[in-house]
């Protein structure tokens, strides 16, 4: 998998594990649900990504990597 990848699954899985949350436990918890919303919003302007920087110095593979992906 590559870091791209990664970052979009691990961000829907925040997003349905928040509403979740938010729903059962308490509401408070739909404020994660904004934050990673607001954090994929600004890394589409900025390319800024922390955990796609995690993921890099881990040595997982980017899309553009020649990792035999097409694109």
């Amino acid at each position: 998998m590559t870091t791209e990848r990664i970052v979009r699954m691990v961000a829907g899985i925040f997003v349905m594990v928040s509403l979740a949350l938010g729903y059962w436990v308490h509401h408070g918890w739909f404020c994660f649900t904004a934050f990673v919303g607001l954090n994929l919003f600004q890394s589409s302007f900025t390319g800024f990504c922390p955990l796609e920087i995690i993921l890099k110095k881990s040595g997982v593979p980017s899309a553009g990597a020649g990792c035999g992906c097409s694109k």
